[in-house]
This record gives C-alpha cells, sequence and structure tokens, in this order.
C-alpha cells in the first residue's frame, strides 16, 4: 500500500541529492504520515494520515 495522506491525498516528493562534486542522484522526500484508526461512516478503519491533517483535525479518530 502507498503511503498517501488519506484526507488530503498527499504523497511523496521526488528530488536529487547533490554530492560535493554537485553529481545527482534521485531521491525520495517521504512525507509524515502515521497509520491511525479513523471512523469513516460509522466504522473504524485503519489508513495512513499525514501529521498536519492529524494536528488539524480534519479526521476524527476512533
Amino acid at each position: 500500500m502507498a503511503r498517501i495522506c488519506h484526507s488530503c491525498g498527499k504523497r511523496p516528493a521526488f528530488g536529487q541529492s547533490r554530492s560535493h562534486s554537485m553529481v545527482a542522484t534521485k531521491r525520495r522526500f517521504d512525507i509524515n504520515v502515521q497509520k491511525v484508526r479513523i471512523v469513516e461512516s460509522g466504522a473504524p478503519k485503519r489508513v495512513y494520515v499525514c501529521t498536519r491533517c492529524l494536528k488539524a483535525g480534519k479526521v476524527t479518530k476512533a
């Protein structure tokens, strides 16, 4: 399962690591997602939610 926020749809970003000689290698910027139990349509469900959505209260925890 991909680590995508269930609430806002935020997903990993991609970029490049730069060494001292400026050689570029591909890298991935992972988002801070937590696996939490939420209530969706009356039933508890385990999903990934980013910490920004958890802090803003966009999901109701079960």
